[in-house]
């Protein structure tokens, strides 16, 4: 999986993984795992990572359109995903 790193502000930590939402530099502890059947092998898993403010719309974001598959804690993602 890829994670987006920051040099230190935004309220970010610097190892931290970022929330995906628009302009949030927030930690992720949550990851929405996705996919689009008409874009994607069946078994590819797409990562948006959320902080908890944004959690909510990320997912229903992609619940929307029938493209999500879970929403785990950020620590429960492996290699295989993203």
């Amino acid at each position: 999986m890829t994670a987006s790193f920051l040099s230190g502000s935004g309220g970010a930590s610097v190892d931290g993984q970022v929330c995906s939402a628009k302009g949030c530099r927030q930690d992720a502890v949550h990851a929405v795992v996705w996919n689009n059947p008409k874009l994607h092998e069946p078994g590819r898993r797409k990562v948006w990572l959320a902080c908890d403010e944004h959690r909510q719309s990320l997912t229903d974001f992609i619940s929307l359109r029938g493209f999500l598959i879970e929403v785990v804690p950020v620590e429960a993602l492996t290699d295989a995903d993203g």
